[in-house]
């Protein structure tokens, strides 16, 4: 379950669930249901006096209702604090040499190490996202407002991104590269 997937969804459905309760309070205090229910205070105690006629098998129903609510409450926070997209250990396969485990931390910290030594690069960030047979390495560097940015771009495509390509033996391997362009001056927020 994807959280951010999930979030949608959950919010969707409730701001429709929200809509659609405050869409029939409207119809009702406008007499859409009836002069009875458009003069009817909110307190009259329908659903009190509802739940004390049935109150032998309401409440245990409540109860459990209300259970399954925090359960997928405490799920969705779950999944929100403790999911990632991040891929895990690879399986390198090479012809009659077995398999090998190769670390996404280690390639992307190579590919770090590799562009941020390029001239003109402040810092880089780079990690692995997706599933071992759908990844997709993305990268992020901040490079210096004086840096040549074409000949920057080709390096770390040439370089860098041909060798991670490399040591996964991905030809293919989608990449992302956000380039960022750092100012002589630093932005506050306060």
């Amino acid at each position: 379950m994807h959280a951010d997937r999930t979030n949608r969804t959950v919010l969707i459905v409730l701001a429709l669930v929200l809509l659609a309760a405050g869409g029939l309070g409207a119809a009702a205090s406008f007499g859409l249901f009836g002069s009875e229910i458009q003069r009817r205070s909110l307190t009259d105690h329908v659903v009190a006096d509802y739940a004390g006629r049935n109150g032998t098998w309401f409440w245990p129903v409540v109860a459990v209702a209300a259970l399954l609510l925090v359960l997928l409450c405490l799920r969705w926070l779950l999944v929100i604090l403790f999911s990632t997209d991040r891929a895990g250990d690879l399986e390198v396969q090479a012809e009659g040499a077995g398999r090998t485990r190769l670390s996404t931390a280690a390639v992307t910290r190579a590919v770090t190490d590799e562009i941020e030594s390029y001239r003109g690069v402040s810092s880089a960030d780079a990690r692995m996202i997706g599933h071992a047979d759908d990844l997709t390495l993305v990268v992020t560097a901040t490079v210096e407002d004086t840096a040549d940015l074409p000949a920057l771009r080709e390096r770390i495509e040439s370089e860098a991104l041909a060798h991670a390509r490399a040591a996964l033996d991905d030809p293919e391997l989608p990449i992302q590269l956000d380039l960022t362009v750092a100012t002589g001056q630093s932005a506050r927020v306060q």
